[in-house]
């Protein structure tokens, strides 16, 4: 890799007072992953192609893919103790999401012969971009592998993961699922509004698929541009998750453009499976709402319909009504709209079927 890019201060390859050496994880052996076009932005955390204007995508999405959604780093150690230094280049402070989710790290450990495992948290403090803390334990000082997720509204600037100075350090072990699922939409997609990064439910598939995600979700601004199609199109891919309905800004909108977006990134790739999903949140009191919502998903509906009566056998529809379950569905969400934890583990139950038949050929 280019060393000119990696800040030697900032990753000095020194003990420090605790028995930590810290490396930034732009170095071999860690594995960045969520990234689609890593090397082609000169390696910036950041979720889009950098040669998209405002001039084909909307500028929210543009700002937003500043935000790391489903990026992490990936490795193996057998360090009794990881330490995380970081620095955000923001936070995103909002009055319904807790700070670990949007703007923190957590991480994740498989040791030999299991499946991966929630380890730790951290988050900077209100108003601070630094963070400096214990991000995972291994007391039994086995091999293990390490998943550390990144904030899913934050932005960042620099990341170092420190071990003890008498660990192995390692590449991570390679994907059962060859390629990336790629998840496109709103808000929901992004994340929002899990109470830390691995309780989204792209990310809860993409573990049980052990798969590499992709989430090209943004807030309020998956509107289903052609640019994004095309940049989609030209990815290998295992799997694409297509659901901004919530994005659209009306039927008329959702109408023009869904099946459109499909059939640019179908003509590219003719067997990747397409899974086509409704927004989650179906149910409202409001008679007009519950209309719009209905008529909402009998357009994403006729796109897999037409995908069909053409012959295409890799596609996959998934009604957004079933998502929540029907007991106690009102308890999934925080505001009537983005998920609770509760909200995404039954998108992520739902989800997995289809997702593991979509999958049967890898």
């Amino acid at each position: 890799m280019d060393i000119s890019r990696i800040d030697k201060n900032f990753a000095a390859k020194v003990v420090d007072e605790n028995g930590f050496i810290f490396y930034d994880i732009k170095e071999s052996p860690f594995a960045i992953e969520g990234l689609a076009w890593f090397e082609d932005n000169n390696q910036a955390y950041y979720r889009l192609p950098k040669t998209m204007t405002d001039k084909e995508i909307n500028p929210g999405a543009i700002e937003l893919a500043h935000n790391t959604s489903g990026v992490c780093v990936r490795f193996r150690s057998d360090s009794t103790a990881l330490m995380i230094r970081a620095k955000l280049a923001y936070t995103n402070e909002m009055n319904h999401m807790p700070r670990t989710g949007a703007s923190g790290f957590d991480s994740l450990y498989k040791m030999p012969g299991k499946k991966l495992r929630y380890n730790r948290t951290v988050q900077p403090n209100l108003g601070e971009t630094d963070i400096l803390a214990d991000i995972g334990d291994n007391p039994e000082g086995k091999l293990c592998d390490w998943v550390i997720n990144f904030p899913l509204y934050g932005g960042v600037e620099k990341v170092e993961i420190g071990i003890k100075a008498d660990s192995k350090l390692l590449a991570p072990k390679k994907h059962k699922t060859p390629y990336p699922i790629l998840f496109y939409g709103s808000s929901i997609t992004q994340g929002g509004c899990a109470s830390r990064p691995a309780n989204c439910y792209s990310s809860m598939l993409c573990r049980e698929v052990d798969a590499e995600q992709i989430n090209l979700g943004f807030s309020g601004c998956g509107k289903g541009e052609i640019a994004v199609a095309k940049a989609i199109a030209d990815l290998k891919l295992s799997a694409f998750i297509f659901d901004y309905d919530h994005n659209a800004p009306n039927e008329k909108h959702l109408q023009a453009t869904h099946e459109p977006f499909f059939q640019i990134v179908r003509q590219a790739q003719p067997n990747l499976p397409v899974i086509f999903m409704s927004k989650c949140d179906f149910y409202k009191t409001d008679g007009k709402e519950m209309m719009s919502n209905a008529h909402r998903r009998e357009i994403i509906q006729a796109t897999y319909e037409n995908a069909v009566k053409n012959g295409d056998k890799n596609v996959y529809f998934i009604d957004g009504e079933t998502l929540f379950g029907k007991d106690h569905s009102d308890c999934c969400t925080v505001d009537g709209c983005h998920p609770n934890d509760l909200g995404f583990y039954r998108m992520y139950k739902a989800i997995l079927p289809i997702l593991k038949k979509a999958l049967r050929n890898f």
